[in-house]
């Protein structure tokens, strides 16, 4: 149970119009440093990617729709799987868990903005001139890259003027994600609340706190594989070329070094919301909060000693394999945890199938097909006949669409009444549900079977065999395609209008934000809320607070 220290008890909540003092105009969002302006900005800029991204993939299963070469020449279609698949990984998600943790992190731990501002300004601004510098290489000659996201020598340095162009990019984007993990590691351990342990902090703070610091352990390898692919091609090194005495392995080996931390960089935030969500709608706490807590951090530790398992065909040692072989099957087990965590959260609860409800539960299925095919990768032999098929891509598709998109879209509903002051549709928000849970799967789960028949991934043309599944998939990415549209046009509705979001808007919401009328006024937490946290860690942190239609009993600067 939470209690409010003495003295801390005054004014309504509602009662904020001196907390709601804003810039106006274009000044606001360009020297922007307020939290939630820039998460929004975040936000919008995640969901401009995400649907150039989404465009991209539709060009690629247009032209997969029957064999034969239909819409697009190989290269092209090269170029939009690889663009494709770096506008949805650094131009979508990271922004979005950017933009989410901008606007939660300082409400839930009590802090009255990130602890860096200025920087947090910086961090955002970086991403538009990157994007705009990365979508500019289609229109260079030669186009843009297409030597697939993990730009493998020697066929990336094949590319022509987009090479630079996109290094310098990808340097940029590394430069933005290291500087917003910086920002939430400071403002998490130096301005939560007093009385917030970290063992208090919700999960969407630990989660975000884990994945900071992978951030900032794994990005600049990213960037020294890439400069070294740039002085490689104009500069006469030979790290990568052969015929110089280098190795083209080393740079998978440097790359992935990065990538599979990468993984868990989009997908270990969702976890912090199902971990909000699922306790919320089964009206129970969360189960097991600290193994959930140890769990997440496991799965970042393992996540640096499993890269290999992406290479097991490139003739590394029996040893080499069985090592990664092990290590990445040990990732399952805290996975499981949590898995059986979210469970039994959920049993014997009393549950309702609010939107963001909705998303999380497909989040839990889906995602654990997703893990299940990746157990299946983690076989050394298996793998030898899944490796660079679609069986791969249908795998990694249901980790991060399911997976990490449906995280965010289950935040997004979740805390959009906080951010606008209006509760949205909720009959439009769950036929945007149903539709996308349908649609994925028609698009997705196909492509296991094309893997296994043999299909190779990367490719604009394919045997006649594999005719029927791909069709299926395509099918499947117009459907969920379009009803994405749903998304935009609900929050705008949202944001315009709708009936009044109470201070608590669901029933048995728990955490420091719901204490906020909403919407949450533009400056909070100026005073730290002084508050008392229950004794074991996941409680409903409101405790004994009003319901949803009463104002909480403290004021939103926590007087």
């Amino acid at each position: 149970m939470q209690h409010v220290e003495a003295g801390h008890t005054g004014a309504p909540a509602t009662d904020h119009s001196h907390h709601d003092e804003k810039p106006q105009g274009l000044k606001r969002w360009l020297f922007a440093t307020n939290h939630k302006d820039i998460g929004t900005m975040y936000l919008v800029f995640a969901g401009i990617m995400f649907f150039v991204g989404g465009t991209m993939a539709l060009i690629i299963r247009a032209e997969l729709f029957q064999p034969g070469l239909q819409l697009v020449d190989p290269g092209f279609f090269n170029s939009m799987t690889t663009m494709h698949a770096l506008v949805m990984i650094f131009g979508a998600v990271m922004p979005a868990w950017v933009g989410l943790a901008n606007w939660m992190i300082p409400l839930q731990v009590g802090a009255p903005d990130m602890a860096l501002p200025r920087m947090n300004n910086y961090s955002f601004w970086i991403l538009p001139f990157a994007f705009t510098l990365l979508l500019a290489t289609l229109f260079v000659p030669g186009g843009g890259p297409a030597g697939g996201w993990t730009l493998y020598p020697p066929l990336s340095l094949q590319t022509g003027d987009a090479l630079p162009m996109t290094i310098l990019a990808i340097h940029l984007m590394g430069a933005s994600s290291i500087m917003g993990a910086i920002n939430v590691i400071v403002t998490i351990m130096n301005m939560r609340t007093k009385s917030m342990s970290l063992l208090h902090m919700p999960l969407f703070c630990w989660t975000w706190l884990i994945t900071a610091y992978l951030l900032i352990a794994v990005m600049p390898v990213l960037a020294g594989a890439v400069t070294m692919l740039l002085t490689d091609h104009y500069f006469g090194t030979s790290f990568f070329n052969a015929a110089g005495g280098g190795d083209p392995v080393m740079f998978q080996h440097i790359f992935w070094f990065f990538g599979h931390p990468e993984v868990y960089i989009l997908i270990l935030p969702a976890f912090g919301i199902v971990s909000e969500i699922i306790p919320t709608f089964s009206r129970k706490p969360l189960f097991g909060y600290d193994a959930m807590v140890y769990a997440t951090a496991s799965i970042a530790f393992l996540s640096f000693i499993v890269w290999a398992h992406h290479m097991f065909t490139v003739g590394m040692p029996l040893s080499g394999q069985m090592f990664f072989m092990l290590s990445t099957m040990l990732i399952a087990v805290p996975t499981g945890v949590k898995v059986f965590n979210w469970t039994a959260t959920m049993w014997k609860g009393s549950l309702t199938f609010e939107p963001p409800m909705l998303f999380a539960l497909a989040f839990l299925f889906l995602f654990s097909i997703g893990g299940f095919s990746g157990l299946m990768l983690a076989i050394v032999p298996a793998d030898f006949q899944y490796h660079d098929t679609y069986f791969v891509v249908a795998h990694f598709h249901y980790v991060l669409v399911p997976g990490a998109i449906f995280g965010i879209m289950a935040g997004v509903y979740y805390w959009l009444p906080k951010w606008t002051g209006h509760m949205y549709n909720m009959t439009l928000a769950k036929w945007h549900f149903w539709l996308s849970a349908i649609f994925v799967n028609v698009l997705f789960f196909p492509q296991h079977f094309l893997g296994l028949a043999g299909m190779p991934r990367r490719i604009p043309d394919y045997a006649t065999q594999f005719a029927d599944w791909n069709m299926w998939s395509s099918i499947g990415a117009f459907g969920f395609g379009l009803s994405q549209l749903i998304f935009p046009y609900l929050i705008w509705k949202c944001v315009r209008g709708g009936p009044k979001a109470t201070a608590r808007v669901w029933e048995s919401s728990h955490g420091l934000e719901w204490m906020l009328p909403s919407p949450a006024p533009y400056h909070t937490w100026e005073n730290p809320p002084d508050v008392q946290f229950p004794d074991e860690p996941g409680e409903n942190v409101m405790g004994d607070q009003p319901g949803p239609d009463t104002a909480p009993t403290h004021t939103p600067d926590g007087r």
